[in-house]
């Protein structure tokens, strides 16, 4: 069940632990060994108190509902001087970057009266261990901060309440305590005045407890002012029809354009009540017994694997101190973020004593799920899960055996509640290592010749989100040869819609009687703030072509010519890149500072992205394509820049629910303002779009079986002497592997033995 407050109203879901109302009294109050620590419980809590008190002094504000309370990063250079990282490798730390840090938290809050939105800075008196309020800024008209865990929840209680959604479902054979909806923000409707905070109730019923509610979609859509507790509208898709099989289907509507609010919707859309699908595509295993002995059918599990067992009898090879873990010669810090989930931070790797700075963040930063049916109000589903929810508030408890599987290190995580408290998240992130194949072989195969193995042990720093329907799963793979890799999983259920009897799809898939999957994307930013061997860093863009001479020629002449073309990209008018499958094209991070022993080229980090480059298909001057202006390049190179606030971060800007144009804080607004300005060897972002286009099968019905795709970076002309991997001993289980090759006489003639 999800946790309660005294109130008996939901302020976390399922996937949430437990709710932190109180400090613990008695215990004292302590800087974090890290400066980039998360908030912890009872830090949040205190925030909450210090804000509300402020409020109650200082402002007209009667009643606030919290949306988010979190670390306010410190500068950059401060940290990396607090941990004895320099600017530039060979260099000393500099004395004018050590200054002193100050813990600050960052609050978003509601005024549940008017409905406005507030920002806040707090700040930690380290000799007191008190926090106290340093400002507070109302937030423009239309500025939405993200949607909160309970905000979801209390969504379908008001949809599911409100007697016009009632009599609607009833209409179709759903009684009240049947009627369940996801809350979705509202995307972009400009119908609406901007000071509502809106959510969209998709809606589903549920014939008995635990019954998959997404087998039963149903035909409209309730608008919900969260603000005033109320449904504002309810609004009928129209559909599809056909004269003949092949031919093109029509819509019951004249227009994809919405309606005018006050006309009725369900005369407008000029079709008939649709009634939910009654099929039960249930997943769960009791369910699904029930299921078949209802229709007189056995019930039959596939015969399982036997047992594999994950045992490291002398221990795991991380050390963890807090937050901070030391593998294999990588470190980091490993933290908890409410909106982006796993934030990876100031990653170092020790290279024959050389303590060499690779990374100060690695965070997934932004992601756009846009549907493809065009009719309304379908357009409107385009969800922002990173900026609109927050990864880490949708995290899940990960448990032993199946969402981790091995010797398993766990950190939990805390996030505000709507009332101010700190909802816990045990477990959240999960650490862990595995076996990954090979790392690498050669056999020499002449006579007597000798054969190398080494396997690959590898790192995994993962977490598992539930956004609705769906489930992602991030994991941040580190490698011994000094490689990392972000792998994305997607699982879970479609978000479907129903369908009318012999009703066309023209845009998705009909995987269930009565039941429609849309096509859409999944479209990821993922923002990798570089320091390679010092925060002065360019980006390089490869590719690979053949040479221009014809075959025959003096230059080419049998024709298999082929070479690479770099372009240093200079300016941040140029920085916005599409990848570019013909030219194979890559991009890698560099110093140009420090150069390789043997090529002389600037030492750097690969990105690859073969693995999920996509191009997004919504078009550019769309409701989302004006929104998700990151989606329309592969790659981004923009500058850093730092202020009181912290710097750049996110991709579709920092308040990102009801949107209705580009943000003026966004990645594609920041190239294009910093114009002409360096971008080389500069303290640069680097943001890297990748994803997939889902087209729905059948197969994926009822549960969404995982698919996956990456981000690479790896290093390339970065080390002195031989490749990392020609580094690693033999371990204890058979890491790596030596023989000779058999001697055995052969005769060159006949091929017989001994001959």
């Amino acid at each position: 069940m999800a946790p309660h407050d005294s109130h008996d109203t939901p302020v976390a879901p399922a996937t949430a632990t437990t709710v932190q109302r109180e400090t613990v009294t008695g215990k004292p109050v302590r800087l974090p060994a890290h400066p980039l620590d998360p908030l912890t419980g009872d830090e949040i809590v205190a925030v909450s108190l210090a804000v509300r008190r402020y409020i109650a002094a200082e402002t007209s504000i009667k009643a606030v509902r919290f949306i988010t309370n979190y670390l306010l990063p410190p500068p950059k250079r401060a940290v990396l001087a607090h941990l004895g990282i320099p600017l530039s490798v060979g260099e000393r730390v500099k004395e004018e970057d050590k200054v002193e840090i100050v813990r600050k938290a960052e609050v978003d809050f509601i005024d549940v009266i008017a409905g406005d939105a507030y920002n806040a800075f707090v700040a930690l008196e380290a000799n007191t261990g008190t926090w106290s309020v340093e400002k507070i800024d109302k937030l423009p008209e239309g500025t939405q901060p993200q949607l909160s865990p309970g905000e979801l929840l209390a969504c379908e209680e008001i949809v599911k309440n409100d007697p016009g959604v009632q009599q609607a479902a009833k209409a179709v054979g759903v009684e009240p305590h049947q009627i369940f909806a996801d809350g979705w923000s509202i995307g972009y409707d400009d119908r609406f005045p901007k000071s509502q905070r809106l959510q969209q109730g998709l809606l589903f019923a549920r014939f008995s407890e635990h019954d998959n509610l997404y087998a039963h979609p149903l035909d409209f859509v309730p608008i919900v002012d969260m603000n005033t507790s109320k449904v504002i509208a309810i609004e009928f898709p129209a559909t599809y029809s056909t004269t003949a099989p092949d031919a093109v289907p029509s819509l019951s509507v004249p227009t994809t354009k919405p309606p005018a609010l006050d006309v009725d919707s369900l005369t407008a859309s000029n079709r008939a009540r649709i009634p939910p699908p009654l099929g039960p595509f249930n997943f769960l295993p009791d369910l699904m017994k029930e299921d078949a002995t209802k229709e007189g059918k056995e019930y039959k599990e596939r015969e399982a694997p036997k047992p594999l067992h994950v045992v490291q009898p002398e221990g795991v090879s991380f050390k963890m101190d807090g937050n901070v873990l030391e593998w294999q010669k990588w470190k980091m810090h490993i933290g908890f973020s409410h909106r982006e989930g796993i934030a990876l931070s100031t990653i170092t790797y020790n290279d024959d004593g050389v303590i060499r700075p690779l990374f100060y963040r690695l965070s997934l930063a932004e992601m756009v799920v846009p549907y493809g049916a065009p009719e309304h109000p379908h357009p409107r589903k385009f969800a922002f899960d990173t900026g609109e929810y927050g990864m880490g508030t949708m995290a899940n408890e990960l448990s032993l055996g199946c969402d981790c599987l091995g010797q398993i290190h766990y950190l939990s995580g805390a996030y505000t509640g709507h009332d101010g408290s700190a909802v816990v998240i045990k477990n959240v992130i999960c650490i862990h290592e595995e076996d990954a194949g090979l790392l690498w072989k050669h056999s020499d195969y002449r006579i007597g010749g000798r054969a190398h193995s080494v396997r690959s042990r590898r790192l995994v720093v993962s977490m598992v989100c539930t956004l609705a329907n769906y489930e992602y799963i991030w994991n941040y793979y580190f490698y011994q040869d000094g490689s990392i890799e972000l792998e994305i999983r997607l699982t879970g259920i479609l978000q479907v819609y129903v369908a009318g009897q012999n009703e066309p799809t023209p845009y998705g898939t009909r995987i269930a009687p009565g039941i429609d999957a849309h096509n859409h994307q999944h479209i990821f930013s993922v923002r990798i703030d570089p320091m390679i061997d010092g925060l002065a860093n360019s980006v390089i863009e490869t590719d690979v072509l053949p040479v221009p001479f014809p075959t025959g020629s003096t230059e080419n002449f049998a024709g298999n010519g082929f070479v690479t073309h770099d372009h240093r990209l200079r300016a941040a008018s140029e920085g916005g890149r599409a990848w570019d499958a013909a030219a194979d094209r890559r991009w890698r991070i560099v110093n140009p500072a420090h150069t390789h022993y043997a090529t002389g080229h600037p030492v750097g980090y690969a990105v690859g992205v073969k693995g999920g480059a996509t191009p997004f298909l919504p078009r550019p001057d769309g409701w989302v394509g004006r929104r998700a202006t990151f989606a329309h390049k592969t790659l981004w190179v923009v500058r850093e820049r730092e202020d009181a606030a912290g710097g750049r971060m996110w991709p579709s800007g920092k308040y990102v629910p009801q949107a209705r144009d580009e943000p003026v804080d966004s990645l594609a607004r920041w190239a294009r303002e910093d114009g002409e300005e360096s971008i080389d060897g500069e303290d640069v972002l680097v943001y890297v779009t990748v994803g997939t286009t889902h087209i729905p099968r059948p197969e994926d019905w009822p549960v969404y079986v995982v698919p996956l795709f990456c981000v690479f970076v790896g290093p390339t002309a970065s080390v002195a002497t031989r490749p990392l991997a020609l580094r690693i001993g033999n371990g204890a289980s058979g890491d790596a592997m030596m023989h000779s090759l058999p001697t055995v006489p052969v005769c060159w003639h006949c091929g017989c033995i001994a001959c």
